[in-house]
């Protein structure tokens, strides 16, 4: 990885963090969310007109497809997890992907993981259970909602970070006249396939009129959350194009030092010290894939 590409990854790990610190202190996180994909979704209705579809490769709509039902059941559970735990304490969990994308990605994608990057990943796993449990063994801690749904939102970052990593390599292969960058192509259609299926799961939750609500009252911060979650996927998106999957994935895990920071600056979030070593122990982690996967 470049130290241009770092760069761009450390900006997005920011944007990330501050768009879930916006979600996490709206009144109805659930439909703040959608309230933030469907102002996108719009917004960015005028971009299908300026590239060929018939440029895009088979398989990345049959990849679209399945990264838009894994998009959609992320954002589901995210929002599940904000309502039930604090950010200090979901968005590691959910960010902790670098430990796991590498044991797909070496079967799937033929990367490998050095010695090094192993004791990486142990670590990460380590810095989890810490900000989970703040160093106590209580199996409340252990099967709290919020814990449960952040879990299931990191089972779904793993799958998504590998089916985007593949569907930015076909498309970076393609042939390409549209003068929009292929990875904001590559976005907007993921838009328009995950969004359905996140409405069908949320809608019966909050309702239509929770998301107008939240619309009408959080007006600048859905705008704002809604421009940094675009400029920090799409950046992300670009660097895949050519960087390892695994080291993109896991230099972003430098926004959980970002969120715990937001969380305490903004949302009053007050994590033990114990927690607080546990995420500087899954960005250590990270930077040991980083650098040595």
């Amino acid at each position: 990885m470049t130290s241009f590409e770092l760069g761009l990854v450390l900006v997005s790990a920011f944007l990330h963090a501050s768009w879930n610190t916006a979600t996490k202190g709206s009144e109805n996180p659930t439909a703040f969310l959608l309230g933030i994909e469907v102002l996108t979704a719009v917004v960015s209705l005028p971009l299908l007109f300026f590239f060929e579809f018939s440029e895009i490769p088979t398989q990345v709509w049959w990849l679209l497809a399945g990264t838009g039902v894994t998009h959609s059941l992320y954002a589901f559970w995210l929002t599940r997890a904000y309502v039930h735990g604090e950010l200090t304490l979901v968005y590691p969990i959910a960010r902790s992907t670098p430990a796991f994308v590498p044991l797909l990605a070496i079967p799937l994608l033929g990367e490998s993981v050095s010695p090094a990057g192993a004791a990486g990943i142990a670590l990460v796993v380590c810095g989890i259970w810490a900000i989970q449990t703040e160093g106590r063994l209580r199996i409340g801690e252990l099967t709290s909602l919020g814990a449960i749904f952040a879990y299931l939102t990191l089972a779904t970052t793993v799958v998504y970070s590998l089916i985007d990593k593949q569907s930015m390599h076909l498309l970076g292969e393609a042939a390409w006249s549209s003068p929009v960058p292929r990875a904001i192509v590559y976005m907007v259609l993921l838009y328009y396939f995950y969004i359905p299926l996140f409405a069908a799961l949320s809608l019966p939750k909050v309702g239509w009129r929770a998301v107008q609500t939240v619309l009408r009252r959080e007006t600048l911060s859905v705008i704002g959350s809604a421009l940094c979650g675009v400029a920090s996927y799409s950046l992300i998106l670009h660097v895949m194009q050519t960087a390892p999957v695994s080291y993109v994935v896991a230099v972003r895990q430098s926004s959980v030092l970002f969120a715990v920071l937001l969380g305490v600056l903004f949302l009053r979030e007050r994590p033990g010290r114990v927690r607080v070593l546990g995420a500087a122990a899954t960005v250590g982690g990270v930077t040991l894939i980083s650098l040595y996967a």
